[in-house]
């Protein structure tokens, strides 16, 4: 799976707890499972100074551990208007450097397609994380305008740094194959949201690397198990799996992985929440330029 040189439980740990640097965490769960125990983990996991604001478009009563409780059926402008007067200002966050604040939307379905990107990029930020959950099951209306628009769920997963999808526990692979067949016609068995659960996780590190794991979570002690996964391919950075291949050394240290994984690469920077931009052209003394040509205008 990922590389052997980082502990899954503590990742997990730090993107529960919020502590590590996730701005945007999606949920996906599925008719088989609900992720509301992936929200319930992570207000057990943060510390009691985090300010948790609750976007309900699902939920009828406020959690015990929400700060404020929105009702998220409403426009798209009003709903962020209502979620940014409970944040800091971006002077008030560089003076409370110490606080948290997490948005927590129990179905971000509900949101559009065409105003996803913008409602996404307008909430998480350095100082405030974004936990939205995704029904992956529930059909999602796609207007002809937006027929050639990416998914809901594709543009979430490249807005997101940190995913996580949960899943029924099963014993095997095969038991997950029957499992996932009978949900798909509907053949529904009793005890899919029990305390026990399957819970797999991907990070992207700032070199742009995606590091999963699956755990095997139980809800009443709050413990996280490492799952094994033994259908994975081999690694192709386990230096073991090349010994005796060749005479060339086509393994990579742990040094080596530390340095490429802080390698920042230019794409990342398109998941960066900013806005605006702009074409930047400089002419030269060769460029022949005509005013009166709406072509050759190069912005």
């Amino acid at each position: 799976m990922a590389s052997t040189s980082h502990n899954p439980a503590i990742l997990l740990r730090r993107v529960l707890s919020l502590r590590e640097n996730s701005p945007f965490v999606l949920v996906i769960d599925s008719i088989g499972r609900s992720g509301q125990c992936a929200l319930e983990e992570v207000a057990h996991e943060a510390e009691g100074s985090t300010t948790i604001i609750y976007v309900s478009f699902e939920t009828l009563q406020k959690p015990r551990y929400a700060t404020h409780f929105v009702d998220g059926c409403k426009s798209s402008s009003r709903l962020l208007t209502t979620i940014q007067s409970f944040l800091p200002s971006p002077e008030q966050s560089k003076l409370s450097a110490g606080s948290k604040y997490l948005v927590v939307i129990d179905s971000i379905n509900s949101i559009s397609s065409g105003s996803l990107v913008q409602f996404v990029t307008q909430l998480a930020s350095p100082s405030v994380t974004l936990l939205a959950v995704f029904h992956k099951d529930v059909p999602e209306y796609r207007s002809v305008e937006l027929e050639n628009y990416p998914s809901s769920l594709y543009l979430l997963k490249f807005m997101a740094s940190s995913i996580m999808e949960v899943r029924p526990f099963t014993i095997d692979s095969a038991a997950e194959q029957d499992l996932d067949s009978g949900l798909q016609k509907l053949d529904i068995p009793t005890g899919l949201n029990d305390s026990v659960y399957k819970l797999v996780l991907t990070n992207r590190r700032k070199s742009g690397r995606a590091l999963t794991y699956a755990f095997k979570c139980d809800a009443e002690t709050h413990s996280f198990t490492p799952i094994q996964n033994i259908d994975s391919t081999v690694d192709p950075e386990d230096s073991e799996a090349f010994e005796g291949l060749t005479t060339f050394n086509l393994g990579t240290s742990n040094k080596q992985k530390v340095a490429k994984e802080q390698v920042a690469l230019p794409f990342l920077e398109a998941q960066t929440f900013n806005t605006g931009g702009a074409i930047v052209y400089e002419f030269e003394k060769d460029d022949d330029y005509d005013e009166e040509d709406p072509y050759e205008d190069p912005f």
